[in-house]
């Protein structure tokens, strides 16, 4: 489930203009709603604000959009503008910017109309605001071009969205189930430093504090949970585990949507009752946790856990992956996990059948495994690094089509082909960024927003592709 990410449209104008040329605004109004429009289509809310041409009317706009709660102000210069106007409010707003760098038309070439040059001259009040806001370290970003160029849209999209995942992951309420398994330390993180560096406030349970929870779930509850499992899923588990696993996996969800948590890791280990209530691993609810924009990462790893919830709230098709195995020859990468999986980026309908498991003496459980859909896609990894600061890698990756071979059904499973060699990819990917072994995977291109993403959340952002410095 994704979120629609909030902008607040800021319109900027010259009221010299309205006392001289006031049909200006016959031409420029239409343009607005024609801006605001165009952004709302790409699935983004947006809060437009009235023209804005004197400095009490920005600081009205403003004070709207943080009682509207955006994520994003995006400016708009429909003529020249000028900036201290508006700069002493965009100084004190503790949301990003994003200045649009567009006009009316799109062409001014050499057989233009003069008049046209009242239409099209915003880019210079966005110049001279851009300027004078980088004096205060405020670093805005600049999206250009005309809005019949559909890589626009998707720029202002990308980077509303980056803030949307910025605003979640600053905001998450992380539970950990169980202690985090022994000796894996690549992601863990003091919670101090989450907090104040991240903004993650995590907390610590055991299995047995969601008993409760999990007794009060009902037959009718667990009926009603199997029948949308067969609408969705290719259900082959036993009725008795099909059963255990929804009864388990609806307590955990009672859990954290009663204490309003944003992101889960549980240690599989820590799940070692024989029968019972709690006599499974609840991996079922792991994997529709995450289709429901709920963060989720496996072995206490609150951190990936996070990153996955903040994405999959704001781009959706977002999975909790780990890099497994290298195919030397064919120039791949393997990625799998035991049993957690979010069926959006399923390739065909996941299938729900019970896994042998043997790691504790609980009884074995019911999963999804799948293949992840073929195409372009984007992997993610969010590394601890020196000094409390953290490393955002990402790279661009072609999914390969399924395995062959007749038992791969029961894992769940990809095929990665990274855009730089494999072997390169994997050197950088440890020895440039030191990049965990638990990942976020996206379907689709998210580069520019990932790093729009990162430059938000005061990460490093570390891609991985073609003509890079470290490749």
């Amino acid at each position: 489930m994704t979120v629609a990410p909030k902008i607040g449209l800021l319109p900027l104008y010259l009221e010299l203009y309205d006392k001289t040329l006031p049909e200006m605004r016959k031409v420029l109004d239409p343009f607005l709603c024609e801006v605001s429009e165009k952004i709302a289509g790409a699935g983004i809310h947006v809060f437009p604000a009235p023209v804005c041409r004197l400095r009490q009317e920005v600081e009205a706009a403003i004070h709207t959009f943080h009682e509207e709660d955006v994520d994003l102000i995006v400016t708009l210069h429909l003529a020249y503008s000028p900036s201290l106007e508006a700069v002493s409010p965009l100084t004190r707003t503790h949301l990003p910017i994003l200045m649009l760098d567009t006009t009316l038309d799109e062409s001014f070439g050499l057989d233009v109309d003069p008049i046209r040059l009242l239409y099209n001259h915003g880019i210079h009040g966005l110049q001279d605001l851009a300027s004078v806001l980088r004096r205060y370290e405020i670093f805005p970003f600049v999206v250009a071009g005309h809005l019949s160029d559909p890589k626009v849209l998707e720029r202002v999209s990308g980077i509303a969205r980056a803030a949307s995942a910025a605003k979640r992951l600053k905001s998450t309420r992380a539970l950990r189930i169980g202690p985090v398994f022994s000796g894996m330390g690549d992601f863990q993180v003091e919670e101090k430093t989450l907090e104040s560096e991240l903004g993650i406030q995590v907390e610590e349970i055991l299995p047995e504090d969601l008993l409760e929870d999990v007794k009060s779930v009902s037959e009718e509850e667990i009926e009603d949970e199997i029948a949308r499992d067969v609408e969705v899923f290719r259900v082959e588990a036993p009725e008795e585990v099909h059963q255990r696993s929804n009864r388990l996996g609806l307590g955990l969800r009672k859990y954290l949507e009663r204490n309003k948590f944003d992101a889960f890791s549980l240690n599989f280990l820590s799940f070692d009752y024989q029968d019972g209530p709690l006599g499974t691993v609840p991996f079922l609810e792991c994997s529709k946790a995450m289709a429901r924009g709920i963060g989720y990462a496996g072995e206490g790893d609150v951190l990936t856990a996070s990153l996955v919830g903040a994405l999959q709230s704001a781009f959706g098709q977002t999975t909790f992956t780990e890099i497994f195995c290298p195919d030397w020859k064919g120039g791949s990468i393997f990625l799998s996990h035991m049993g957690e999986v979010n069926p959006e980026v399923a390739a065909a309908e996941p299938r729900l059948y019970e896994k042998d498991f043997s790691f504790t003496p609980t009884q074995n459980p019911a999963v999804l495994t799948c293949a992840i859909r073929p195409g372009t896609a984007t992997l993610v990894n969010l590394a601890p690094a020196a000094h409390q600061k953290f490393n955002l890698i990402a790279a661009r990756v072609e999914v390969l089509e399924d395995g062959t071979h007749p038992d791969i059904d029961d894992w769940i499973r990809a095929w990665i082909l990274p855009e730089v060699p494999m072997a390169r990819f994997l050197e950088i990917y440890s020895e440039e960024f030191g990049g965990t072994h638990h990942s976020a995977l996206m379907l689709g291109d998210h580069m520019s927003a990932l790093a729009s993403f990162a430059r938000m959340t005061g990460m490093r952002f570390c891609p991985i592709e073609p003509g890079g410095k470290n490749e």
